[in-house]
């Protein structure tokens, strides 16, 4: 039997490491009931200051905020009595710790009712934020403010993760207040459906990423990448951040995957533990030393450990979800290009057998060594054997043909390929998003900041 977050055993103390494992094999999904849901996260800033929005004052994120919730009926969510968030139908409304503002969208059948979610969404929150003069973009890191210009929230989890990622690393605040992406989950029948999902998520993420990348200027200058958002992940607490090694090997699969992953979990050190809906650190003890020890007279649960996978930050994160993470933020219909480039490749098993086929050969470290060009030159880096321009070509058309086999339609009787057209732009002209975005800032834009905000607004 399926154990629910609403099932009281959630809390109970943990008996063996076999439950953590059970965890994964208990959102298997069966393919008639499989969804996707879709993550996207904006930058805030003021339209005439240009300025960040703070959390607190009559124009603050707080006031939009209340606003939408006594307007349109959204429940507010608290943290420590303070307001973070809003949840209405399955979607919820939370902040990022710099203020940026993201969209946990409801599990969806199609793309053709994600694209609605989404304009339904920005249509709302423009509508609202007007009149505070508050404008939202659509790119991968702020454009203009430093990371000690940046607000901070109020949430307890963030307060623990800026204390600890400020010892610990680079670049780990600048993920934290100044970077927005997009993600998408996705559901898997069964273990070694999982596995496959995983293995071809993760190598093939790099190419997401060229596609997407749209972070080539910060503090008001070029910064000499094409997703400087992605390279902050690269220097952000490589103990959670990760394209999992383990998900490379030839044994990685049905009987093993599940294992796998629950043992690289155990071993990442915790940000936090909660207990009666408030945040208390951990200081880096891992699940596992949790589980074996307690800490201050608690027990490790599955609500713990759902708590702790939430903390990890792979490329392609494993939940009761397959989560696909590494893709800047974009303007306007390109957002939704992202779930269904991955739903046609993981959703058809026709291409994702053909996807896994065609980067079957990669390794691990070559994958590493790839997102870390791709930061750099988008889809100018070069793949382990051919062109990463090549390979995304490749993969957007086994992507396409997978959305036609899936033959969901909308009302004017067209599938979900047509949501991938912003991809087929940015392969038909042959560079990321990013440099498009750099060439108009040394051309036409003649370096003038309000043209970029122009081109990120949504």
């Amino acid at each position: 039997m399926s154990l629910t977050r609403d099932d009281p055993r959630f809390e109970h103390p943990i008996e063996a490491v076999e439950q953590l494992v059970d965890f994964f094999r208990q959102g298997e999904t069966p393919r008639a009931d499989w969804r996707v849901g879709t993550e996207h996260e904006k930058i805030g800033l003021y339209a005439q200051s240009l300025r960040p929005v703070p959390y607190e004052g009559e124009r603050g994120i707080r006031a939009l905020l209340a606003a939408i919730s006594s307007r349109f009926g959204w429940k507010p969510l608290l943290d420590a009595g303070m307001l973070v968030g809003l949840e209405r139908d399955g979607s919820t409304i939370t902040l990022e710790p710099g203020g940026q503002l993201e969209l946990s969208g409801a599990p969806l059948a199609s793309i053709h009712e994600t694209v609605r979610e989404f304009r339904e969404h920005i249509a709302l929150v423009n509508q609202v934020s007007a009149p505070l003069g508050i404008i939202w973009l659509g790119l991968g890191v702020h454009p203009i403010a430093g990371i000690d210009e940046m607000p901070r929230m109020p949430r307890e989890r963030h307060a623990i993760m800026r204390e600890y990622l400020g010892r610990r690393d680079e670049l780990g605040l600048h993920m934290m207040h100044a970077t927005a992406g997009v993600q998408a989950n996705f559901d898997f029948d069964c273990e070694a459906d999982a596995a496959k999902k995983l293995r071809l998520a993760l190598a093939a993420s790099p190419i997401s990423s060229a596609l997407f990348a749209n972070s080539g200027i910060s503090q008001g200058r070029p910064n000499g990448f094409e997703s400087w958002r992605a390279w902050i992940w690269r220097h952000t607490d490589n103990d959670r951040w990760s394209l999992l090694p383990f998900a490379f090997e030839a044994s990685f699969g049905a009987g093993t995957a599940y294992r796998a992953y629950t043992e690289w979990a155990l071993d990442v050190p915790m940000f936090l533990i909660v207990r009666d809906g408030r945040s208390i650190p951990a200081h880096g003890q891992t699940f596992r030393e949790f589980l074996t020890n307690g800490r201050d007279g608690m027990r490790a649960s599955l609500a713990d450990w759902n708590v702790h996978l939430t903390t990890l930050f792979p490329e392609v994160r494993l939940k009761r979800v397959i989560e696909t993470r590494g893709t800047d933020a974009v303007p306007g219909a390109a957002v939704c290009a992202l779930p269904a480039f991955w739903k046609g490749l993981l959703y058809d098993e026709t291409a994702l057998e053909a996807g896994l086929a065609r980067i079957h050969a990669w390794t691990h470290d070559q994958v590493f060594a790839l997102h870390g060009e791709v930061a750099r030159a988008g889809l100018q880096a070069r793949a382990p054997d051919a062109t990463v321009l090549d390979v995304a070509r490749e993969l957007l058309a086994l992507s396409r043909a997978g959305l036609a086999r899936q033959a969901v339609l909308d009302a004017a009787g067209r599938d979900e390929s047509i949501h991938l057209e912003p991809l087929e732009a940015v392969v038909g002209r042959g560079s990321s998003p990013a440099r498009a975005v750099l060439e108009s800032w040394n051309g036409p834009w003649q370096k003038a900041i309000p043209k970029l905000i122009e081109y990120a607004k949504y």
